[in-house]
């Protein structure tokens, strides 16, 4: 059917365009859900598009909606909303009744993620099937390609868009609450449609055959290549390839399941770069060429061919049309995901997980040969693969883009759990457990073949863990904690030692599996043994592992060891890096002990540490003592738990601690970072980085401006100096030429005037930026400061003078003339002297 927008003028949209502007929102609820029930679909199908859009926003982010993200429980409409979008809400009986009619809504492809959109420019099939038999190709060209999807899709596609579109938020909010209205629907309708207990509920609604209508069945030759393919009986036959949608009717209600999923997976996780793209190639050749390597295992012994052989003719028939290569220049698309939209991602990954756990063992533990329609329901089935193979890729690619482009802060840890909950499923099984510590609970050996088709998910980004966490400033609590956790996730029993077989099964040389099965797979009754069967499962553990790496890596990557001699060196610079932030964070708390002990009445007269703040280099403001004792503690454990997973043994954590040097002194607190010299000044290296970082040394930061504008210190009069400034600008101003002259002069009364008129400190200054030495030239010239007799250490130094002299007989007058007298022999000995006390 025709898109909406060819249809004759609704008056009943019109109405509620008028209303949207008039009515609350609870009134406006009120009257759609009568219009829902009382009209009929022809009616309703003009005004659903609108609906959608007043409801979740524009494509394009310029019509808001009902801001679903910033909707929380503590709002009066909250309710409203929650009501009118539950599963079994008015809205969701409006998408059954106008799909019972087979109506059709149209996409721009423009607003599909990067990869998909410049496959269907390009002409070829892109990977999901969700986008299968639905374009729309109109008379103006191929720039304005649409989608055509049932109401169903149209809804699922403007609900999971709505969390990617650009929002802009009124000050003061932002949309990253676990408790809005949209992160509660995203976990409504993953309950509903993706039950971990019974089925999928039927809709409300039936067409003239008694059911709603699902999408028209898929083709079998449309291979489901776009979801990891992980043994020959998945290649092979595809549950969701029925013949007939209304054939079973189970089958038929799964669809929904189905396309939440694939919407959801497609929406929010299917952005990748340029290079990605191009290093994974086309699915469809990693497809074929994963036929060929399970057909070449499967045979007799016969003699090797090249790894590109045999795979041309598949591809050839796996694509529906040839075409040029795409354009590179359309994969290109800016992607920063929020935290927001990486919470309800892994939202979606627990949800996954439990109900992919709660497959019935009998049914988990029987071969896939042995499943047939009568037995085991589609839903069944569809808990089976559903995390393999609609999530793993796209997730993979996702969390590598987040781990390598997102900030170095705290924030990363909506990262870091969503990852850390992929790896983890068996926190997932719903099984009711006696509590234990994550250390104490040993992994089962039944996830063997997860962490193995998962393997990727555990090394490489593991390794890219390591780069991050080497840069982080760990004296932070909260990076010491995300260490702490990877440490603590990878510690648990038995997970390491799994980990550890599944890359020997990837590094198992391919032409001895060749040799292993001369007379390929046979049973005992064929005369074989049971010995080949055993190597028919390790032949196909090894597959299945090496398939998972080519279909995430490509077929050239380079495979780099979790447990090998380069990574373990970059857990041993990780471990020098936690010992150094142990040590320092030990030596910011002592230091702030220290400067509390100090703290007395004194220091109200500048008798105390002159120092603006009082803190120690690389220390935050959240660095109290209680944050310091967290950071020790989690660094702790997180050396305890890194010994443990690489088998490092107390001495050589001794002897690693030990080889830090001089870097563990407190001396080297006032040395310069790590530095090389540049054409502009110093630059830091990567170690003097990290020094700063972790507080182990730092540059002496001090005031390059003109001394007399310095901020008025907490032991100066306001007053006095803004007067004693006013008065030596106008001295300076009339006799400046006077003085400099004065201080141009080389013999004894040039250097007398140098030492009165001049700042002595400029000689001991440290080097300077070319930009900050112009402006330091201007501030020496000679002048008068009057600026030091506004501090009242110097006020309570003269009036204990003057308290002497009164002691002593002597009146102001005399007082006066002796303090100038005593300042002026000072200066004079200074001079006279200066040099030679110096050298001593």
């Amino acid at each position: 059917m025709a898109a909406p927008t060819l249809q004759q003028p609704s008056f009943l949209l019109a109405n509620l365009k008028a209303d949207a502007t008039t009515k609350p929102l609870l009134q406006r609820c009120q009257d759609l859900v009568k219009i829902i029930d009382d009209y009929p679909a022809k009616e309703l199908h003009l005004i659903f598009p609108w609906l959608v859009e007043s409801v979740f926003g524009s494509l394009d982010g310029i019509i808001a909606g009902w801001n679903l993200r910033l909707l929380h429980s503590r709002s009066n409409e909250y309710n409203i909303v929650m009501d009118f979008l539950n599963p079994s809400g008015p809205m969701m009986k409006l998408v059954y009744k106008l799909q019972a009619e087979e109506y059709k809504y149209e996409i721009p492809v423009n607003y599909l993620p990067g990869p998909v959109k410049a496959c269907i420019q390009e002409g070829v099939l892109p990977d999901c099937p969700l986008f299968h038999n639905k374009l729309q190709f109109p008379l103006s060209g191929l720039l304005s390609l649409n989608l055509a999807l049932n109401p169903f899709e149209f809804f699922m596609f403007n609900f999971a868009f709505c969390l990617i579109t650009p929002k802009i938020y009124p000050q003061g909010q932002h949309g990253s609450s676990t408790d809005s209205a949209y992160f509660v629907l995203v976990d409504t309708y993953l309950k509903y449609f993706l039950p971990s207990e019974g089925s999928v509920p039927p809709s409300p609604f039936s067409d003239s055959r008694g059911s709603v209508t699902a999408p028209s069945p898929r083709s079998s030759s449309v291979t489901f290549a776009g979801y990891g393919v992980h043994s020959p009986s998945l290649l092979k036959h595809h549950i969701f390839h029925q013949p007939s949608v209304n054939a079973d009717p189970a089958a038929q209600e799964i669809w929904r399941s189905e396309t939440l999923l694939q919407m959801f997976v497609e929406i929010w996780l299917h952005h990748y770069s340029l290079d990605m793209y191009q290093k994974l190639q086309s699915p469809q050749v990693k497809l074929a060429l994963l036929q060929y390597r399970l057909s070449m295992s499967s045979m007799p012994c016969q003699p090797h061919a090249p790894p590109g052989s045999g795979t041309l003719h598949t591809y050839q028939v796996l694509l529906p049309f040839h075409s040029p290569p795409p354009l590179w220049g359309l994969l290109e698309e800016p992607f920063t995901p929020t935290e927001e939209h990486v919470l309800v991602v892994r939202l979606l990954v627990k949800h996954l997980h439990a109900f992919s756990n709660s497959l019935k063992p009998e049914q988990l533990s029987s071969s896939p040969s042995a499943h047939s329609h009568t037995h085991t329901s589609p839903l069944e089935e569809f808990k089976r693969v559903v995390v393999q193979r609609f999530v793993q890729q796209k997730l993979y690619l996702f969390l590598q883009h987040c781990f390598s482009h997102w900030p170095l802060d705290a924030s990363f840890r909506a990262v870091l759990e969503t990852w850390l909950s992929y790896i983890q499923p068996w926190r997932y099984t719903g099984e009711k457990t006696n509590p234990q510590p994550d250390q104490n609970r040993t992994v089962p050996e039944k996830w063997e073949s997860f962490v193995q088709e998962n393997l990727l998910m555990y090394t490489k980004l593991f390794q890219v863990f390591l780069n991050r966490a080497v840069r982080t400033d760990l004296v932070n609590a909260k990076n010491a904690l995300m260490v702490f956790r990877v440490a603590k996730v990878f510690a648990q029993p038995n997970l390491a030692d799994m980990i550890q077989k599944g890359e020997q099964l990837f590094l198992e040389p391919e032409h001895v599996l060749h040799h292993r099965q001369p007379r390929g797979y046979l049973t005992p009754s064929q005369g074989g043994s049971y010995l080949s069967s055993r190597q028919k499962v390790v032949t196909d553990m090894v597959f299945r592992v090496k398939s998972h790496v080519y279909a995430l890596e490509g077929q050239d990557c380079q495979y780099k060891q979790m447990f090998g001699t380069e990574l373990r060196g970059a857990v041993m610079k990780l471990i020098q890096i936690i010992a150094q932030a142990r040590q320092t964070a030990k030596r910011i708390s002592d230091h702030s002990s220290e400067v509390a002990a100090n703290t007395s009445f004194l220091s109200w007269f500048g008798l105390g540490s002159s120092d603006l703040n009082n803190t120690f280099s690389g220390a935050e403001p959240e660095e109290s003592g209680e944050c310091l004792k967290k950071t020790h503690e989690f660094l702790d454990r997180a050396l305890e738990n890194l010994c443990q997973i690489f088998k490092l043994t107390q001495g050589q954590l001794t002897q690693l601690i030990s080889n830090l040097g001089s870097s563990q002194d407190d001396g080297n607190s006032k040395q310069l970072p790590d530095c090389i010299q540049g054409e502009t000044g110093l630059i830091l290296t990567d170690l003097g980085r990290r020094q700063i970082m972790n507080g182990l040394r730092r540059f002496d930061i001090q005031y390059q401006g003109d001394p007399e504008l310095q901020p008025i210190r907490s032991y100066e009069s306001a007053l006095l100096v803004r007067l004693f400034y006013r008065i030596s600008s106008l001295v300076n101003d009339r006799f400046g030429g006077h003085m400099n002259a004065l201080c141009s002069r080389p013999d004894f009364l040039g250097r007398l005037g140098r030492r009165y008129l001049t700042d002595h400190d400029s000689s001991t200054k440290l080097k300077h930026s070319p930009l900050s030495r112009r402006g330091l030239e201007r501030n020496r010239l000679p002048r008068l400061s009057l600026r030091p007799l506004a501090s009242y250490r110097t006020m309570l130094l003269l009036l204990l003078l003057y308290v002497f002299g009164a002691l002593m007989s002597f009146g102001p007058v005399s007082s006066t003339v002796v303090i100038l007298a005593g300042g002026l022999l000072y200066g004079l000995v200074m001079t006279l002297f200066g040099d030679k006390l110096k050298t001593h």
